[in-house]
């Protein structure tokens, strides 16, 4: 029994899978397929999908097909490359340069931009 225990507890320790390597390297992302708006270094390109989707307070589904990301499958992501186009295309007219609209401008963190202020409360309430 001794023998079975010591087998079965060896067994365990190789069947498990191997530990990443040291200095927490690891391999680099795949080449990102079917960008059509986001002109941007490929270092850049999961920085500003998670500021999208934090602008936004949606997951990567919201757009992206899992397991294929590059798919136009969903009708969110022809929304989001819209929205995009707007956001650069108003920036663009700005002669700083700087960045002065970002989908967090008027999504701040919903999916669906309000297009009014709540309404106000009446005095002394």
């Amino acid at each position: 029994m001794r023998i079975f225990l010591a087998a079965l507890f060896v067994v365990t320790l190789v069947a498990q899978e191997p530990a990443p390597p040291p200095g927490g390297a690891h391999h680099p992302p795949p080449e990102p397929k079917n960008l059509k708006v986001l002109k941007i270094p490929p270092s850049e390109l999961i920085p500003t999908m998670r500021s999208y989707a934090a602008a936004l307070g949606v997951k990567c589904d919201a757009c992206h097909v899992q397991g294929d990301f590059a798919s136009d499958d969903k009708h969110m992501k022809q929304v989001a490359r819209m929205m995009i186009v707007m956001a650069q295309e108003i920036n663009a007219k700005f002669p700083d340069g700087k960045v002065h609209v970002t989908c967090y401008t008027c999504h701040r963190g919903d999916e669906e931009p309000k297009t009014a202020p709540p309404p106000a409360s009446a005095p002394g309430q």
